[in-house]
């Protein structure tokens, strides 16, 4: 198969992208089928009972939480409070792939939460350096993979030896790092491509990555949202009905809320400190390329302690990490919220939100994170 693997790559005819989200052209390419004209939402509940049932959660999509006001000014204020922190951590992580990749590398970020952390990646890169490097969004999926023709698209496009910078927000357990993995070594074993499954984050709570801007557990603003911070787009769609043999994995382009969309203002506020931020990163990023971090997945080891404490038997019902409790909050169905301590000044929407729908929070002593959000089973629940 290796033989042939270059001339099928090559060969593959691939359904070409289409304008896709509220970033401006320059930012970001969506590698995704436009599916805005599909009715995929369900309701929170029938659509945890249809997950928890063995429907694969990329087959359809939640209704987008539309948060209150209060939360609204709460993003605002997480952004003006932390927009220097992130521009560090997207400062540290950019000089480190600036520093082990080809100069003319491309970024691919992993739609949806790497999408707004790709872009502050190529303008820091941009501005620092001159450089305009490709950026992509693509779609990964846990349970089904990566988009190969999204993968073969970007090939065809800059070549067979293009070196590809996958990029996330952040890692929680670190399945998607895994499926990464994975998706590699596939790619590896069908077509002779070898690409590099480093996944470069702003921030890293579960040790699962080497190359990140942090390992603090904080809340980065763009977890606050769904769409409306990321591009207006939704999470990821696959589906045999929907998606054909050349096209892209879909997702929905909300452009009715073009009024509300914060997705730029959130890129705009943390820019201008990427000057303020550069000599601290550079020291940073220097010092963890001398003595490259372990990659431990200690994460892991805590989600494994929750899932016995807690007698839950799906490990993905537990979704560590600010990011991902954000998540759990925004469009699952909640059964309680971990947390490090009540008074972590990094859990103030988390609280909000958890108030906001009635969710029990409880003090976890030891966690690797600040907070895990545990998901409701369905099943054999006695609560």
């Amino acid at each position: 198969m290796k033989g042939t693997g270059t001339e099928e790559i090559l060969n593959r005819r691939i359904t070409s992208p289409v304008p896709l989200g509220s970033y401006p052209a320059s930012d970001v390419t969506f590698l995704l089928k436009d599916l805005s004209a599909v009715t995929l939402e369900r309701a929170t509940a029938e659509r945890e009972e249809a997950i928890q049932s063995g429907t694969h959660y990329s087959e359809m999509l939640p209704v987008e939480y539309q948060p209150t006001e209060q939360y609204i000014e709460l993003f605002h204020e997480t952004l003006q409070q932390s927009a220097e922190k992130v521009a560090l951590a997207v400062a540290v992580v950019s000089e480190m792939i600036v520093a082990q990749r080809k100069p003319n590398c491309v970024l691919v970020s992993l739609a949806r939460a790497g999408t707004p952390i790709g872009v502050l990646i190529k303008r820091y890169i941009a501005e620092r350096y001159g450089r305009d490097l490709p950026h992509y969004s693509i779609s990964i999926i846990r349970g089904k993979g990566i988009d190969e023709n999204a993968i073969l698209y970007m090939l065809q496009q800059h070549g067979l030896d293009a070196d590809l910078q996958f990029i996330d927000g952040w890692t929680g357990k670190g399945a998607i790092r895994q499926v990464l993995i994975e998706a590699c070594n596939s790619l590896d074993k069908k077509y002779g491509i070898r690409l590099n499954d480093d996944l470069a984050v702003l921030a890293d709570p579960g040790n699962c990555s080497g190359t990140f801007g942090t390992r603090e557990d904080y809340l980065i603003p763009s977890a606050c949202l769904n769409s409306t911070v990321s591009g207006l787009m939704s999470r990821t769609v696959l589906r045999d009905d929907l998606i054909g043999p050349e096209e892209f994995h879909g997702a929905k382009f909300y452009k009715e809320w073009l009024d509300t969309d914060l997705s730029n203002v959130f890129i705009e506020a943390i820019c201008p400190y990427f000057p303020s931020v550069t000599e601290e990163a550079l020291q940073i990023a220097s010092l963890m390329l001398k003595s490259p971090p372990d990659i431990t997945w200690a994460g892991l080891r805590d989600i494994k302690s929750i899932q016995e404490t807690f007698g839950i038997a799906d490990i993905n019902l537990v979704k560590p990490g600010v990011g991902e409790t954000t998540r759990v909050l925004l469009r699952r169905v909640p059964w309680k919220i971990l947390v490090d301590t009540m008074d972590n000044p990094n859990l103030r929407h988390i609280l909000l939100l958890a108030e906001d729908r009635g969710v029990p929070v409880e003090v976890f002593p030891g966690l690797t994170y600040s907070c895990c959000g545990i998901i409701k089973p369905l099943k054999g629940e006695s609560e």
